[in-house]
């Protein structure tokens, strides 16, 4: 017999089974994602003394694989908390990062402004890739026409083939991450697809795209194992070797960089806030700040009380909302019924597209 499966919360944190389906519990109550962080914590995450030595360690190998160059190091900056942090740390480490900003066409005012005061401030070079808008704008509609959830897939993936390319280019031997342990380990499978598919990503495109794509900066797994294993690039999550209370560190970007809160995580961008607080949650009935929540549960920063009493926050200011809903539909000259039948109709998995399999297995694609 079939059903739904009975609602079931984390005793620990607020995943729970609408977030995913497939959630686990064991005896106590606790879900498969507790155990999940702390391993991923155990392994990975250094705090302290122990983070500040390969910290430095880190920085050491930086400067000296950089020596005689403009840039050792190259990094991705959005202007949300991680990515400002990371450039921060750089600068603390006396690293020379080059800093790589992708304009997709979202940006919000707000970001553009921390952006500024983060270069500003930090004395940073800041390089700008400028996607073409009517290719990219026809991929994400191809995207939202099949239906499937992770369509910021697009975005990731074109970013990190710019920071590869670039990296290649300038003889750049390490690009410095923003991705963490502490603020975004907790991820349902279900909620994402493997941002290095570029195959994925076409077969999407050639079932409901209509504008050629002669400049998205595509990167295949052995594009990516040329950079690693003859150019020499390596991506390093700096942000896991250093304490990374989230809260803190809004309160030090402030204070030091003039930077200013979006109300949500990624939010810098127009898009990704309508997709996170509009689309996941009316289409996909996913909620994404449990995810986020449940890893700031996990890392002792916030209680659970805490974390429930934001949830019961919307998840999206009503104005706001209304605003982005107006824009975005006039960004993609799309009227309103065009756009809530593609709301209406029901998701698909990546999966009934084509996808990239690994091509060499003695050396599994990278995700």
């Amino acid at each position: 017999m079939t059903g739904e499966r009975t609602y079931r919360q984390c005793s620990i944190s607020v995943m729970d089974t609408i977030a995913d389906k497939d959630i686990v519990f064991d005896e106590k109550g606790i879900s498969n994602y507790y155990y999940e962080y702390k391993q991923a914590e155990a392994e990975k995450v250094f705090k302290g003394a122990a983070g500040k030595q390969k910290l430095e360690a880190l920085a050491a190998e930086i400067k000296e694989a950089g020596k005689n160059q403009p840039y050792d190091c190259i990094m991705g900056l959005s202007g949300g908390v991680d990515s400002t942090y990371v450039a921060y740390l750089a600068k603390q480490l006396g690293l020379r990062p080059l800093a790589v900003h992708f304009d997709n066409g979202w940006n919000s005012e707000l970001s553009v402004m921390n952006i500024e005061n983060i270069v500003s401030k930090l004395g940073l070079d800041l390089f700008t890739y400028v996607i073409n808008w009517e290719e990219f704008r026809d991929l994400q509609l191809s995207y939202l026409k099949a239906s499937v959830v992770d369509i910021e897939a697009i975005t990731d993936h074109a970013i990190f083939a710019t920071l590869y390319r670039l990296a290649g280019e300038k003889n750049i031997k390490y690009i410095l991450s923003g991705t963490n342990v502490q603020t975004e380990n907790t991820l349902p499978k279900s909620w994402i697809f493997p941002k290095t598919d570029h195959i994925n990503i076409q077969s999407i495109h050639k079932a409901y795209g209509k504008v050629p794509l002669k400049t998205f900066p595509f990167m295949d797994a052995k594009v990516k194992r040329y950079y690693q294993k003859i150019k020499g690039v390596r991506s390093v999550s700096v942000l896991d070797y250093a304490e990374y209370n989230k809260q803190a560190v809004k309160d030090l970007i402030k204070k030091e960089l003039g930077w200013r809160d979006y109300g949500g995580k990624h939010y810098e961008s127009i898009w990704t806030r309508f997709y996170q607080g509009y689309i996941l949650p009316t289409k996909f009935k996913i909620d994404k700040r449990k995810a986020h929540l449940s890893d700031l549960i996990f890392g002792g920063q916030i209680t659970k009380e805490e974390a429930l009493a934001e949830l019961q926050k919307p998840v999206y200011d009503a104005v706001q909302q209304k605003t982005d809903y107006a824009f975005v539909l006039k960004k993609f000259d799309l009227t309103e019924e065009e756009f809530e039948a593609i709301i209406q109709t029901a998701p698909r998995s990546h999966y009934d597209f084509d996808y990239e399999k690994p091509i060499d297995v003695r050396y599994p694609i990278l995700k």
